[in-house]
């Protein structure tokens, strides 16, 4: 099990991805632990290597005895970035854990490449309000702040989503003495005299409709006294990242992810890995005075700036290739990309699905050709010998 331990405290952490690239930390919300950023992770592995850790008192980290505070916790963040030898990283943080952003970004804003406050705030209300929920979770557990938690967390709509119910059983599970530790470290947290020294690109997200940091009195505020922060509002409650997983997922990569220098070579290695080397080296040798322009436009644009976009990943564009190109009968196009797309992983479920849709959309008979080149293009793909890239 990955666990470091650090200022006496043993934390349980996953690092995930690619080593060599940039690091994007996350940090969970009171009550919860690293798994409510599961949506985010199949999105952002492609980018980034990506550090989620329990905070102490929450999780499978320790519960020291004591209140704890943000000095604490913040120095838990610092320590577990040196164990693990990260001199540098993004950080996202939703509500407790954008508190623990705020701290980082104020005490060591040199170990910062970029800040995500998420449903969070510089002040966590009034103490008197954290004293009785303390009280409530040590006299009757975490059942005793459950249903409260619960209808922070997620809009009534979606109380009964796989996701609410994944998050109330970490809530129920999660110690009561840690939980209660961390409530006194938010309570008497209060970042508003100083968010005008941070000095980190920032991001903001919020939202209306949580009830825990509505926006106009917490992320309003965030936004307009950190100097230079944007600011993405979404439709939810308090786990923003979990009732708007992809919402939330296309804000961090709009902030984080660096704009390509040159489109078209972004577009020619994106080309290549979606329609194979040896196709695209075919193209463009055989490129005329009369196309070659063509091409490139292809590359720099549909490749480039279409393609490389975070919104979507290759296979879910590879789907829409094959039923746009069906539906308006462009079958060497069809063919072309069907082709690559078999060799690159898509099987044959995948295009049946797709040609029913195209099937019930856009005509029978425009699903009846497609489902025979489809056929054809399948059973070439058996064939041990299927080397041939499509023309």
């Amino acid at each position: 099990m990955p666990f470091v331990s650090v200022n006496n405290t043993r934390l349980f952490y996953r690092l995930e991805g690619q080593s060599g690239r940039p690091v994007l930390v996350f940090s969970h919300s009171l009550g919860c632990d690293h798994s409510m950023w599961a949506p985010q992770m199949a999105d952002l592995l492609d980018h980034f290597q990506l550090l989620r850790y329990d905070t102490r008192g929450h999780g499978a980290s320790d519960v020291p005895a004591g209140d704890y505070t943000m000095d604490q916790v913040g120095h838990d963040v610092l320590g577990l970035l040196d164990a693990l030898k990260i001199s540098q990283a993004a950080f996202c943080g939703l509500s407790m854990g954008g508190g623990i952003a705020q701290w980082l970004a104020l005490k060591a804003p040199q170990r910062l490449s970029a800040l995500v406050l998420a449903n969070t705030s510089p002040k966590f209300g009034m103490p008197d309000l954290w004293d009785a929920r303390r009280q409530s979770v040590l006299e009757g557990g975490m059942q005793a702040v459950a249903d409260s938690g619960m209808q922070r967390f997620f809009s009534a709509e979606n109380q009964s989503s796989s996701f609410a119910q994944s998050t109330r059983t970490v809530l129920l599970g999660t110690d009561p003495k840690g939980y209660s530790a961390c409530c006194a470290a938010l309570r008497d947290a209060d970042f508003r005299s100083e968010l005008a020294r941070i000095s980190v690109p920032t991001l903001v997200i919020g939202s209306d409709r949580d009830p825990s940091t509505p926006w106009e009195a917490h992320g309003a505020v965030l936004a307009r006294e950190i100097p230079g922060a944007q600011a993405v509002r979404l439709n939810t409650a308090h786990l923003s990242n979990l009732e708007q997983p992809r919402s939330f997922t296309a804000a961090l990569l709009d902030f984080l992810k660096p704009s390509s220098q040159d489109p078209y070579q972004e577009g020619m290695k994106v080309r290549r890995q979606v329609l194979g080397a040896e196709h695209v080296d075919r193209s463009m040798s055989g490129a005329t005075d009369l196309n070659r322009d063509f091409q490139e436009l292809v590359t720099r644009y549909a490749w480039g700036s279409v393609w490389t976009r975070p919104g979507l990943d290759h296979r879910t564009r590879r789907l829409l290739v094959l039923a746009v190109t069906a539906a308006l009968g462009r079958w060497e196009e069809f063919r072309l990309h069907l082709r690559a797309a078999l060799e690159h992983g898509l099987e044959a479920c995948d295009v049946k699905e797709t040609l029913l849709q195209v099937a019930i959309y856009a005509g029978v008979p425009a699903a009846n050709t497609a489902f025979q080149i489809a056929r054809e293009e399948v059973e070439r793909a058996a064939r041990p010998d299927a080397t041939t890239p499509p023309r």
